[in-house]
């Protein structure tokens, strides 16, 4: 295996940090990924949490990994009964019917046992120990705590009763415990323990005792495509991977200018609606990935070098991405997410866990490939990637976003294999994002616009909007443009990493 610079990245710093002492302590970039992710989910319950689901690619022994850990839909869930009390989509949130089975603590353990070299309590302890002694809220917790109705406020009692404000002390007991059960006894401690009693407790919800024995991790193959002279790897179906090589197939395919002028950012739009417009009729848990990539990036004649077209609107959701390599030349993209925020903002009620409304990527429509039974999991907007090339890993990378994660992977990516931008510069640039109101009806909605940060690059605006794109301006290094991370090799050979500005407490960390 070829050798990397080992550095973790992600959200948090607290969680930055964590992964580099498991890396410092000897451990393997997936030990660091498990390390970081654990003190997420103590740290951003407003992004993500041991009450949601994980995705991640792992590239090992110069083979490429793909782990789903999704959940499934409980044995109680009816499309039929949804639509006879009036929904025409799934319900965004205070709606049991709209949490899927969490997958994180499978994926987790998954990682652990096919790739982890320490033991999980040793990985586990920085996360247990700043959910037992408490930690500083930091103001992106702080003020989505703030933002909350009267209703969440009351499910969501122990995170709104401390994270108060910037620099307020939470404890998060019961996800110590959950912590602490993992690690002494495997899924049995969680979904057999106290957290999978709760879900059983949940009032309307749909899980039976035998939902608790599937686990929902799984091992597989992820899809490649080749664009910019490398390799891009993302997960299947049901992620909607498939479209960032699509569209950056696409964008390969045309003239693509300097990324200061008005048609990089046209062109990157068309491409990612060209090989996204069907995404809601196609996507589904059975779906052919690597059939949806060569239908998608057929699409050639849809993208008009010159003017928008039809489309609906996107935008961003609430998750978590982070990315670790280590000396050893093990790299490791993941992703973990409560679907929209706090998720559902209901909690499981004996460990006080936020629990995820990613049942809201099922659809209500009768026969849809996606409609929502049991057992079935959801359209997910999850997509970890990674790139190779003729050396070996080039690039982990990944962002939240809900909708609109390959887009923002799309001029991620353009940016670093393309314009050989190091990641630090290619991550705080200005980008753009189809937009909606929720970041997860972007290719449903009947009419579009294309928020733009800022400091966009004058050009784009004037040239954008001349191109017939209905725009909406945005602040400077918004968080409706996701939190995009990245560690890559440069082309004389060096590694480089960066972490996004957006997330205002996000940080590189190195071992060394």
């Amino acid at each position: 295996m070829r050798s990397t610079v080992p550095f973790v990245v992600s959200a948090d710093h607290r969680a930055s940090e964590a992964g580099a002492a498991v890396l410092r302590g000897g451990g393997n970039a997936v030990d660091a990924a498990i390390a970081a992710n654990a003190v997420l989910a103590v740290t951003a319950p407003h992004l993500c949490g041991l009450g949601g689901d994980l995705l991640a690619l792992v590239y090992a022994d110069d083979e490429e990994d793909c782990l789903i850990a999704a959940g499934r839909a409980g044995a109680r869930s009816s499309a039929s009964e949804l639509r006879a009390a009036g929904h025409r989509s799934m319900p965004l949130f205070g709606d049991p019917r709209s949490v899927t089975m969490p997958g994180c603590v499978d994926g987790l353990l998954a990682l652990h046992e096919q790739f982890g070299s320490r033991d999980l309590d040793e990985v586990f302890a920085p996360a247990i120990m700043l959910a037992e002694c408490g930690f500083r809220a930091e103001a992106p917790l702080a003020e989505s705590v703030g933002r909350l109705g009267p209703a969440a406020r009351e499910q969501l009692s122990e995170l709104a009763g401390q994270a108060t404000g910037p620099g307020a002390r939470v404890r998060r007991l019961g996800v110590a415990r959950a912590l602490r059960a993992i690690a002494a006894t495997g899924r049995d401690g969680f979904y057999g323990g106290e957290f999978g009693a709760g879900l059983l407790e949940l009032p309307g919800g749909t899980f039976a005792a035998p939902d608790l024995a599937v686990n929902s991790a799984g091992w597989g193959e992820p899809l490649r495509a080749s664009a910019w002279g490398v390799e891009l790897w993302v997960a299947p179906p049901p992620s909607q991977g498939y479209l960032l090589p699509a569209s950056a197939m696409l964008a390969a395919s045309v003239d693509l200018p300097d990324p200061d002028d008005p048609g990089w950012a046209h062109l990157l739009i068309e491409c990612a609606a060209a090989a996204a417009h069907d995404r809601p009729a196609v996507l589904s848990d059975h779906a052919d990935g690597a059939a949806l990539i060569a239908s998608a990036a057929g699409r050639r004649s849809l993208v008009d070098p010159d003017r928008a077209g039809r489309r609906g609107p996107g935008g961003a959701g609430d998750t978590t991405y982070l990315c670790v390599t280590d000396g050893a030349g093990m790299g490791v993209s993941l992703i973990q997410s409560n679907a929209s925020g706090f998720g559902s903002q209901l909690v499981e009620p004996n460990t006080g866990i936020n629990l995820h409304n990613r049942g809201l990527g099922f659809s209500l429509q009768p026969g849809h490939p996606a409609e929502l039974a049991p057992g079935r999991r959801p359209p997910h907007t999850l997509v970890p990637a990674l790139a190779t090339d003729e050396a070996g890993l080039r690039a982990v990378f990944g962002t939240m976003g809900g909708d609109a994660q390959p887009q923002i992977l799309l001029q991620l990516a353009a940016r670093l294999f393309h314009h050989a931008e190091p990641p630090a510069a290619a991550v705080a640039a200005p980008r753009w994002a189809l937009r909606s109101d929720s970041g997860f009806d972007t290719w449903t909605s009947s009419e579009v616009s294309v928020a733009v940060e800022a400091d966009a690059p004058a050009g784009w605006f004037n040239g954008l909007a001349e191109g017939g794109h209905r725009l909406a301006a945005l602040p400077p290094l918004s968080s409706a443009v996701g939190h995009a991370h990245a560690i890559a090799r440069l082309a004389d050979g060096t590694w480089a990493a960066g972490a996004d500005p957006r997330t205002v407490i996000g940080s590189v960390a190195e071992p060394g």
